[in-house]
């Protein structure tokens, strides 16, 4: 089992241009790749099989960006699943939190 280790800190870089998905490696994909159900077993596989195509795209960082940005909880983007964007937003809550301490 391969497990995907995020260590970026998630900072938005800008307006996200709306035509990224035309470069996506998974716009000829099914969509049901990237939304397994379930956390164990062959959705585990499925969520691997899914960020491998993610690995190998173009737009692979403005596709978590939009994630991101736009809350998506469900899916594969970017090559995150559901519990590595939450790890991302934790830590860059906590970052912000630092932040404001310091500042203050």
């Amino acid at each position: 089992m391969q497990h995907t280790i995020v260590n970026t800190v998630y900072a938005p870089s800008g307006p996200v241009n709306p035509n990224w998905r035309d470069h996506a490696a998974c716009r000829d994909e099914d969509p049901e790749l990237f939304f397994p159900v379930g956390t164990t077993g062959p959705a585990l596989v499925q969520a691997e099989e899914a960020k491998a195509v993610c690995r190998r795209c173009p737009v692979m960082s403005t596709c978590l960006t939009w994630a991101l940005e736009n809350g998506q909880r469900d899916g594969v983007w970017g090559g995150t699943d559901e519990q590595d964007r939450r790890r991302m937003e934790r830590r860059a809550a906590r970052r912000r939190l630092r932040e404001q301490q310091v500042a203050a």
